[in-house]
């Protein structure tokens, strides 16, 4: 699961949700499949991508063991897909956390106005139709409303860390708010369990699973040129 975070397929530089949700379900429901490392390298993107891939985290863990591997980054809705796993494994300088919610609209009527010459009319069906149009100001009412969104989409975040990481809603908000961690001070928060790389994260996914021997398979799968 690496790069920004998108809803559809993955493509260069960003993970898609359903090209990571197809690849943990195929391993969730194949019974050779005996546990799944998840290896996360995401500064995060898209809150709905986030959570479509953290219900899939959610679905496999209910049936066999879920380790994340994190790498330089697993930040904001990279952090958000992990939290619901068994066990989460981060590198000391891996920058994680970042448990947090923004919305930003540009307001490109100057630009259009004066630089192009170019001026808007709108006939909408509703009041808010337009809400997030970039060719007007907000009012102080459509702000509202969208900080309102942002604040549920981040109570839902802090709600869902808190369940996976046996946190209450509070002690989350408590290093939640935005903030970044380094690996090290990540553990000792209780954001992540053990300190290590991919083999250390594979050797504890062995443990949980309770394999003598094993081989590993590529999630999602190369598709042949």
């Amino acid at each position: 699961a690496s790069g920004d975070i998108i809803s559809g397929k993955s493509n260069d530089g960003s993970m898609g949700s359903e090209t990571i949700s197809e690849a943990i379900r195929e391993a969730r429901l194949d019974e050779n499949v005996k546990a799944i490392v998840l290896r996360v390298n995401s500064p995060g993107g898209s809150a709905l991508a986030s959570d479509v891939m953290w219900r899939e985290v959610v679905l496999a863990k209910k049936v066999k063991p879920v380790v994340v591997s994190m790498g330089d980054v697993a930040a904001s809705g990279g952090y958000y897909i992990a939290c619901a796993a068994n066990k989460i494994v981060a590198n000391e300088k891996t920058i994680t956390g970042s448990i947090g919610v923004f919305g930003v609209i540009p307001n490109a009527q100057g630009m259009f106005n004066n630089k192009l010459g170019i001026t808007f009319d709108f006939a909408k069906t509703n009041k808010h139709a337009d809400i997030m149009t970039m060719f007007r100001p907000l009012t102080a009412e459509e702000k509202d409303i969208i900080q309102i969104g942002v604040e549920n989409i981040y109570d839902d975040f802090i709600t869902k860390v808190g369940e996976g990481r046996g946190m209450t809603k509070e002690q989350v908000d408590s290093i939640g708010q935005g903030r970044v961690w380094t690996g090290l001070d990540a553990k000792k928060i209780g954001l992540v369990d053990e300190i290590g790389g991919i083999d250390e994260a594979i050797a504890i996914a062995k443990d949980l699973a309770k394999l003598d021997d094993y081989n590993l398979v590529d999630y999602p799968k190369l598709k042949d040129p």
